[in-house]
């Protein structure tokens, strides 16, 4: 028979079950949740924002995270009335075990990436210094967990139900590096450097577990310890409290650093998460998770 637990859950119950046109009604899902989210996001990101301009407090963090922790709930809601499932992305038994490994992953990844930039002689590092974190942890948790929900459960998911994986792997890399070019000090290059270390990276993981924790955790540990660990720039944005403080040498080439951008539009960066891209997107489809989930399981044979 076919076993239902095989390949990835990406809906197919109730508004994404089997029949005419659920591309169509996958892609509008798709639009219809990411207007909701990132209305969500906008909420955390007006406490999270100023946190990230200074010091912050262990209160302010915790209206981020319960921001954050409404939003996962909204999610596992909607997706419970109108696919018919309780969104198995987001397992609660599984989740302290994947945000450990991620927030390891995570930390591990930027570090390794920070100290190939050192290694090559293009990076400065200072400190440390008293820093207050609670700023940095803010904005982690904010980028972890809504930039997961909306680019791996809603983007990648429902693109994956509408066109399949490969289609939905590049357009949700492609807009997440799109969507940088926003941020202050971008470029083209950094753009295209967000989309492949950690648009492919973060899909990878997602698609290896078939559940956010594991990218929520490496997308967090990543942010927080570029920013307040080692004093970087993330995404193009300065920080101000942080432990260390890392930034490229005078003259030293923008393609090797990432220049004002930060780490993340660096050589070292595009190796590190092209790599990890890799191995767990391979790992992936050796698991069998770049299929669909069966519309339907065939019954027992007598």
């Amino acid at each position: 028979m076919t076993d239902d637990r095989t390949g990835l859950e990406v809906g197919r119950r109730r508004f994404l079950h089997p029949g005419p046109l659920r591309w169509l009604r996958a892609v509008g899902w798709m639009m219809l949740l990411f207007i909701i989210f990132t209305l969500v996001y906008a909420g955390a990101q007006t406490v999270g924002n100023p946190l990230f301009k200074g010091g912050g407090h262990l209160l302010e963090v915790l209206e981020v995270a319960a921001i954050c922790g409404a939003g996962l709930a909204l999610y596992g809601g909607v997706v419970w009335l109108a696919e018919g499932r309780w969104p198995e992305e987001l397992d609660p038994r599984r989740a302290p075990v994947d945000l450990a490994i991620g927030l390891l992953v995570g930390a591990a990844m930027l570090s390794a990436a920070v100290g190939g930039l050192y290694a090559l002689g293009v990076y400065d590092i200072s400190g440390p210094r008293p820093a207050s974190a609670w700023g940095t942890i803010a904005m982690a948790i904010e980028s972890g967990v809504m930039e997961e929900l909306l680019m791996r459960a809603i983007v990648l998911r429902l693109l994956m139900r509408a066109f399949g994986v490969w289609p939905a792997l590049v357009a949700q890399a492609a807009l997440f590096g799109a969507l940088h070019l926003a941020n202050p000090n971008a470029t083209p290059v950094a753009a295209a450097a967000i989309a492949v270390e950690a648009g492919l990276m973060l899909a990878g993981f997602y698609l290896l577990t078939g559940r956010l924790w594991v990218s929520i955790g490496v997308h967090a540990a990543w942010n927080f310890t570029q920013g307040w660990v080692w004093g970087a720039s993330v995404s193009g944005i300065p920080v101000v409290e942080s432990w260390l403080v890392s930034k490229p040498k005078p003259g030293a080439p923008e393609l090797l650093s990432g220049g004002a951008f930060g780490p993340e539009a660096s050589l070292p960066a595009m190796v590190v998460g092209t790599l990890a891209a890799l191995v767990t997107l391979w790992w992936a489809w050796k698991k069998g998770n770049f299929e669909a989930r069966p519309d339907v399981q065939a019954p027992p044979r007598p």
